[in-house]
């Protein structure tokens, strides 16, 4: 061979290795080191929680929530699931799907279920009902957050005491200076004021509520959050701390970057472990 065949060759074998390490995605610990999804999964079928922080339309996310739900069920049959895909006032017309009292046309009837629902959410759900897991809607029905935006949070004292079930107790613990609700007012340029954090706040709390209150001993709770309800241990994280601080919590937190690398310190600290996902997956909405 001569050398510049020799040097083509080894250009094109070069090019050839690197397509083949080609990464979607890799998960690490809040140190920064690259972990296993075995590793991961062992480490966390020892917490009471897990809350998974999502990017709403990134597929890796999706693929690996259902992933992570077959191993943690592997692991223990007292899994249960939460999601703030699904309100509160919807938890009657989920009981019936997972019954399999009515059909999925029926719970698209019955409950307001995200329009990413058939292809994001769906298998979560399927999965719990043909394992006969037990799954909880975790928001606050949408009605009444959009109700503190806009007038406060006293427009909740007229609720009747069946509303006011749907909603974390009320007065909650608030933290307006937590980074993450003054990032959010800082993003929006100050439009809504302290309302949109409480706002978002309530949401928070009444997830964490939900989760707490249904949690037995001896239980754990796999729920799917959009990051930003999770990540820093703030949102759903802090107030679980509030209403049930013996639990032990363990967050994951999804970050997109260029290639699919280590991830910054101040990015390897947002949660206990870390998805990168390449950020030319593409998306499904």
């Amino acid at each position: 061979m001569t050398k510049i065949g020799y040097t083509l060759s080894l250009c094109l074998s070069l090019l050839f290795a690197q397509a083949q390490n080609l990464q979607a995605y890799q998960l690490y610990d809040s140190s920064g080191v690259a972990i296993r999804f075995d590793q991961m999964v062992q480490e966390m079928a020892a917490a009471d929680v897990v809350l998974f922080g999502e990017l709403h339309n990134n597929p890796i996310c999706h693929w690996l929530q259902i992933e992570l739900t077959k191993a943690l069920h592997a692991q223990d049959s007292s899994l249960i699931l939460g999601a703030e895909m699904l309100e509160r006032d919807n938890q009657e017309a989920l009981n019936l799907y997972l019954a399999d009292s009515i059909d999925q046309k029926g719970l698209d009837t019955l409950a307001r279920l995200w329009p990413n629902y058939q292809t994001d959410y769906k298998m979560l759900v399927d999965f719990a009902k043909d394992s006969g897991l037990t799954f909880i809607a975790t928001n606050i029905p949408r009605r009444y957050a959009r109700r503190v935006y806009k007038q406060g949070m006293e427009s909740l004292d007229s609720l009747s005491e069946a509303e006011l079930a749907f909603i974390a107790p009320l007065p909650m613990p608030f933290d307006a200076s937590l980074p993450g609700y003054q990032a959010m007012l800082e993003m929006m340029g100050g439009h809504g004021g302290e309302n949109l954090v409480k706002a978002q706040a309530i949401k928070d709390a009444t997830m964490a509520y939900s989760i707490a209150q249904s949690l037995e001993p001896g239980q754990m709770l796999l729920h799917f959050n959009g990051d930003y309800h999770s990540k820093d241990f703030e949102g759903i994280s802090w107030y679980l701390n509030q209403y049930a601080p013996d639990l032990k919590v363990l967050t994951l937190s999804t970050v997109l970057k260029s290639q699919v690398e280590k991830p910054t310190a101040e990015e390897a600290v947002k949660a206990d472990f870390i998805l990168v996902v390449d950020e030319d997956v593409t998306t499904s909405y």
